[in-house]
């Protein structure tokens, strides 16, 4: 075979080989979906469902990697009126659904907010034969892949002396190297702790404690010649040095209510964060040396459509391609800002319901988005400065109502799917609080 010949099959079947999704938003934490082979539109009689398996509730969205899906749940002790119960790990067969293992603890929900104590939030993270789990009520747990056997736990309620947040502990751990670096609380200056991903020994420690710890996953990004750690926190945007917990700069920004939700996104210079009640906030980060300066923020106090031009997100973790922003904002509104000025270029009311809180889930691929909204529909569309080009929309699963005490609905009466999908392999793997289904999105598989 000619060496020409050879090498084009290799970049090929580089180019189309399968990928997992190991951890929150996908295989760099990005919402970027790389894999090829996928279908253009949704076939006319459906999707094919390769299985679903009944789970308990939670927010918490799946991980695949390495042929197992793994999945967050709880479940209150019946007849308990402290809040207790148990939160659990699900590992199930990607390819058929088999349950392989479980690994369940204790976690009393008494501090979360009644509505919303229904569940773990944090997505899993799995690097090589190892699992890192964060559950709502502060337990952080390594386990092995194959076995479920415990490698280490740290229960941050007992071993830090945290205050659990009102809505939960929430952001994704974050494996960097030998490290899992995630959102604690502790005082004094335990606000954001590595430990050491074999032992699960304190590797350092940064930040004080001044109020909750928010909620937003924290990130890893590359300017100024470095790689910074990026945690959004209720006083400020903080870069730190992910492998000693060093402060490089921050950017003050209080947000009184501690909701920092959505994950801060950043795309060449940019660092965006965006707020349901402040707005957003857009820093321009310097490419010389690691620092940060303000572009621009929201100026509305209020989050109501009618009196906001911004972007003010509670859940939606927004996009940004090129220099545009492309998020949902305070009630359901998808909309499209200029990325150097914050100023809105439009908005559309076609992907999200229009209530409070109307939330969507947002992954690239290619030139294409997929979506998937509270309804538990997947939107197939393109968002360019010019609009919202929908292009196919399916249902995937229902939006279930379980809350605490039999209430309906997550907000109002109705229900919701928040948890983030999966797409690995070609599927995409979503949860709502009864069950999680794996769907085909292989163009083979229609043809």
């Amino acid at each position: 075979m000619p060496p020409v010949v050879a090498l084009a099959l290799v970049l090929l079947a580089t180019s189309a080989r399968a990928e997992d999704w190991p951890q929150w938003r996908g295989p760099t934490r990005s919402g970027v979906w790389n894999e090829t082979g996928i279908i253009d539109r949704f076939p006319d009689d459906g999707l094919t469902v390769t299985w679903r398996v009944p789970i308990r509730a939670g927010f918490a969205g799946p991980v695949v990697a390495d042929g197992r899906v793994f999945v967050l749940d709880y479940q209150e002790t019946p007849g308990t009126r402290t809040m207790d119960g148990a939160e659990r790990l699900v590992v199930l067969d990607e390819q058929t659904g088999e349950q392989l293992w479980t690994h369940e603890w204790p976690a009393t929900y008494r501090n979360l907010h009644v509505k919303f104590a229904s569940g773990p939030r944090a997505t899993p993270s799995v690097v090589g034969d190892r699992v890192y789990v964060v559950g709502a009520a502060g337990m952080i747990l390594c386990l092995d892949t194959a076995t479920g056997a415990v490698v280490w736990q740290v229960d941050t309620v007992a071993d830090y002396g945290i205050s659990v947040p009102v809505y939960g502990i929430s952001a994704s751990p974050l494996v960097d190297g030998d490290r899992v670096i995630t959102l604690v609380g502790g005082e004094p200056d335990a606000l954001v702790v590595a430990f050491d991903t074999r032992t699960g020994d304190e590797v350092w420690r940064a930040l004080p404690t001044v109020s909750e710890t928010g909620y937003a996953a924290p990130m890893i990004y590359e300017a100024g010649g470095v790689r910074q750690l990026i945690v959004w926190q209720p006083r400020a945007m903080s870069a730190l040095d992910p492998v000693t917990g060093e402060v490089y700069w921050e950017h003050e920004w209080i947000i009184s209510n501690s909701l920092t939700v959505a994950t801060p996104v950043s795309s060449g210079s940019y660092l965006l964060a965006t707020h349901f009640h402040r707005g957003s906030l857009m820093l321009r980060l310097d490419q010389d040396r690691p620092a940060a300066r303000e572009l621009w923020r929201g100026q509305s106090r209020s989050e109501l459509p009618g009196q906001t031009d911004g972007l003010h997100s509670l859940i939606t973790t927004p996009l940004i391609i090129g220099d545009y922003v492309y998020g949902v904002g305070s009630y359901g509104e998808l909309r499209c800002l200029d990325a150097r000025t914050g100023e809105r270029v439009w908005e559309s009311d076609a992907a999200v319901v229009q209530e409070r809180w109307g939330t969507a889930m947002f992954v690239q691929h290619g030139d294409r988005v997929f979506v998937v909204n509270e309804s538990g529909e997947l939107i197939l569309a393109r968002l360019t400065p010019e609009g919202y080009d929908e292009i196919d929309r399916i249902a995937l699963i229902a939006a279930t109502t379980r809350t605490r005490g039999g209430a309906t609905g997550r907000w109002g009466d109705r229900g919701v799917v928040w948890a983030h999908p999966a797409y690995a392999n070609r599927h995409i793997v979503l949860r709502n609080d009864d069950e999680i289904i794996r769907v085909s999105l292989a163009a083979a598989d229609y043809q």
